[in-house]
């Protein structure tokens, strides 16, 4: 289950972006979850829950999950099509020289203190 090590990172970062600001208590953390990131949201849930209780500065901090559609570009006619929709192969003109643009990450987008 990597959503423990996931959590282990928020919850690090968060730690120290609100101890630099003065921050004596956080509300909520926002973080966008990637289409094909592989994470799944109630697990992360769940792990953030038991990390977060664990620690004054975290206790009763909401986790606000919003996902970041998985796009794919592709090298030969620069189209960008849904990943998920339509795998490596570009729908436009059928090419295999794809790479993927967004979509595969976690990223801290948001966090809100007391």
């Amino acid at each position: 289950m990597h959503e423990l090590g996931i959590v282990f990172y928020i919850a690090d970062e968060v730690r120290d972006v609100a101890l630099a600001n003065g921050a004596t208590s956080v509300a909520s953390v926002t973080v966008e979850l990637g289409e094909v990131s592989g994470v799944v949201p109630r697990l992360l849930s769940d792990a953030w829950r038991w990390c977060a209780d664990r620690e004054d500065l975290l206790r009763d901090c909401e986790l606000v999950m919003e996902e970041e559609p998985a796009v794919t570009l592709c090298e030969d006619c620069g189209a960008r099509y849904g990943t998920v929709a339509h795998g490596r192969t570009c729908p436009a003109c059928g090419s295999p020289r794809t790479h993927l643009e967004q979509g595969s990450g976690v990223t801290i987008r948001e966090i809100a203190v007391r």
